[in-house]
């Protein structure tokens, strides 16, 4: 029993995490590379970052309701056919909001762009992405209560995975 609300748990923030890795994905993508604000998040908050997560968050979410409307409904802890794209817009929009506010006081902090900042450099998308999707949706305190302890280790480990793939330079 909890492993599957661990699963719909996970599986319910999805558009979030996507947000969340589509900057680093994106990064060699020629457009829109210039920095939102230099001094405030430092140069690697870009406005390309910006705008693959949120699309990406869209996406994701979007797809999700397709293969529930296909029956895949195993995981869905929301009836997707009863929500609009909004809710993908706003779980990433958030996450990548609330990495743009940690940037802001990791920078105030004196923490040099790509050291680590333990734990905000973990939840920082997580709140960011809770936050602003409760704009359409507040999930139950267990499915928030799972996306806020699991999140930061998946957060290590896609990290670190991405540093053994040479897409991030430091492994946290």
């Amino acid at each position: 029993m909890i492993g599957l609300l661990i699963i719909k748990s996970l599986y319910f923030f999805l558009p979030a995490y996507f947000a969340n890795m589509m900057p680093v994905l994106c990064k060699k993508l020629p457009f829109l590379a210039r920095p939102v604000s230099e001094k405030w998040f430092g140069r690697h908050k870009t406005w390309r970052g910006l705008v693959v997560a949120v699309i990406a968050g869209t996406v994701v979410f979007w797809l999700q309701g397709v293969m529930y409307d296909a029956g895949f409904r195993s995981w869905a802890i929301i009836d997707y056919s009863d929500f609009s794209l909004w809710l993908g817009f706003w779980l990433g929009l958030g996450a990548i909001l609330g990495d743009l506010v940690k940037s802001y006081y990791k920078r105030k902090a004196g923490i040099k762009e790509g050291r680590s900042w333990i734990p905000f450099d973990q939840l920082d998308f997580v709140i960011g992405g809770l936050v602003l999707g409760w704009i359409v949706y507040v999930p139950d305190v267990e499915i928030v209560f799972f996306i806020l302890l699991l999140s930061p280790l998946l957060h290590v480990v896609v990290n670190y995975i991405g540093y053994v793939l040479r897409m991030k330079e430091n492994r946290w």
